[in-house]
């Protein structure tokens, strides 16, 4: 029986997968099935936690033959005291929707577009280049972004300046200040374009940002679900900042750092923001909940790269700096809202120079459902989407730029049992890809720019040739150049157990056994042969049809 189980990336916790990191918690993530009885292999799609690697339950990564008969990962080593070669990471971060500007007027996006250059193997490429008698510049990264439009002038193109981030996992980051869009260009949708280049001219790459919807101005109208897009929806990433009268250059964004608080200036946070169950009798404690976003609930703001988290909040609608009590309608994109803490009503989230503080509120003399607020406790919120590229480029350094990096949006499995076929939906496909499962090679066939098609190998590759499974074997799945540049994904597939019943016992003689045990060899042989001639001739069918 085949099973398909596609599950949503991890929601509470924001630090992005990486093969290499650390694998502590994988055996509590992936327990083996207690059962002891004869299994045989059941395959389902995942989506890898945030922050965690597949579980290499089976050994299916040590069963790398001396002789170098068995499939690798381009990037591993099996040479002694060699290091398998460190990813490289290219992350967006931005609003999911900006503000036309009219006539001479430029409404800079808000929060401003940020790129984060992450993962050792940019050290390790600057190495290299460094060992190869370059100078200094020519290993430094530099980056150009812009709107995805072929009408853009080089005068709409932001320049961005890198800087050093030596406490941080986070290499290097940078972030594009004055973009914007005019009422010149008439799409309801864009993109944003990032170019990276090396110091010496050469091209890392182009990367692409998520799609941004373009109003003219925030809607203070009752929203429905004709405009769900403009809601903010439970378990989603906002970003919060606090504009004191409303000047640009006094724009301060709520920040995440060093287990605390801040409101920065350049800088801003991601955070996820999930409605929480009020009605727990312990007030320690909290149930996440699904749904859009409404004034007048209790929500969590959690920081999506370091966990940190705000305690429970009312969100509350702001109007001419007072807080309304009485107002349960969805927040939308760019309100102006206010956090009051649960346990302590008269107290509001509040910024204060570069600190986040609690301001003590005192309520309206005029309307007892308004409480009066100070600059600092008014926050615009807005919808936030972060896309990440990750790639490795094995032992060698590659020339070509990695782009266009392929994105997979989807799988979704046909067939079952010893026969599966996984067919993977996204972005950028070309011939030149093929589908890895850990370490092992699928045969991959190109449907169109949207859609791969794999076999699925048998499970035996990632058991140490035990075709029989007792226990959950999961593995990433990657998609690998010819040229050996390995794109990870976010993508898992796992192995598990079905339980069958046990055979019954033939015979009251011992010999009558051993000759079955014998006999049961050489029909698994057959099985094997037969399975292997049938997978490869169902896939050409495919690529014939």
């Amino acid at each position: 029986m085949e099973e398909l189980d596609v599950m949503e990336d991890g929601r509470k916790t924001s630090s992005r997968l990486q093969p290499g990191d650390s694998q502590t918690d994988a055996a509590h993530l992936y327990p083996p099935p207690p059962s002891p009885d004869p299994v045989s292999p059941l395959t389902h799609l995942g989506t890898l936690l945030a922050g965690h690697d597949a579980a290499r339950t089976g050994g299916w990564d040590r069963r790398l033959d001396p002789g170098g008969q068995g499939c690798r990962l381009p990037g591993t080593t099996r040479e002694p005291g060699r290091q398998p070669h460190p990813d490289q990471s290219v992350t967006i971060l931005h609003a999911k929707v900006a503000q036309k500007s009219y006539g001479n007027e430029k409404r800079f996006f808000c929060p401003p577009p940020c790129v984060y250059i992450s993962g050792h193997g940019w050290r390790v490429m600057q190495d290299h280049l460094k060992a190869a008698g370059y100078g200094d510049a020519v290993y430094r990264v530099c980056g150009y972004m812009c709107l995805d439009s072929s009408c853009q002038s080089q005068t709409d193109t932001f320049k961005l300046v890198f800087d050093e981030q030596p406490n941080s996992r986070v290499s290097m980051f940078a972030c594009a200040k004055s973009l914007y869009i005019s009422d010149q260009d008439k799409r309801k949708h864009f993109r944003l374009l990032l170019r990276l280049f090396l110091g010496n001219g050469q091209e890392v790459g182009s990367f692409q940002s998520r799609m941004i919807k373009v109003i003219s101005k925030p809607s203070q109208k009752r929203q429905s679900m004709k405009n769900a897009d403009l809601c903010i929806s439970s378990g989603s990433r906002v970003a919060l900042f606090n504009r004191l009268r409303s000047q640009t250059v006094s724009t301060r964004y709520l920040s995440a750092d060093r287990g605390g608080f801040i409101a920065s200036a350049r800088q801003w946070t991601a955070f996820t923001i999930s409605l929480v169950e009020d009605q727990c009798a312990d007030q320690r404690d909290f149930v996440l909940s699904e749904g859009f976003i409404c004034y007048g609930c209790v929500v969590q703001l959690v920081c999506t790269d370091s966990g940190v988290a705000l305690p429970p909040l009312v969100i509350r609608k702001v109007n001419k700096q007072h807080a309304i009590l009485d107002v349960d309608e969805p927040v939308s994109q760019l309100h102006k809202c206010a956090f009051q803490f649960r346990d302590d009503p008269q107290t509001y989230l509040c910024l204060s120079n570069d600190t986040i503080i609690q301001h003590q509120a005192a309520s309206s003399v005029r309307d007892q459902s308004k409480v009066v607020l100070n600059d600092g406790s008014c926050w615009t919120i807005i919808g936030v989407e972060a896309v990440e590229f990750t790639f490795n480029q094995g032992l060698a350094c590659i020339q070509t730029p990695v782009s266009p990096v392929p994105v997979i949006i989807g799988m979704e499995v046909n067939g079952g049992g010893h026969v599966a076929m996984l067919e993977i939906h996204g972005e950028n496909f070309s011939p030149l890809l093929k589908v890895w499962f850990g370490n092992s090679e699928a045969e991959t066939m190109f449907k169109s720019p949207k859609s791969l098609l794999c076999v699925v190998p048998d499970v035996s590759v990632f058991s140490d040739g035990w075709h029989c499974l007792r226990r959950i074997i999961t593995v990433p799945l990657s998609l690998v150049r010819s040229d050996g540049l390995v794109y990870r994904t976010s993508f898992s597939f796992t192995f598990t157990p079905e339980l069958q019943p046990a055979l019954p016992a033939r015979g009251a003689g011992g010999g009558k056994r051993e000759e079955e045990m014998e006999g049961g060899q050489d029909g698994d042989t057959l099985l094997d042969s037969i399975h292997q001639e049938f997978t490869r001739a169902n896939f050409h069918l495919f690529m014939q049809s």
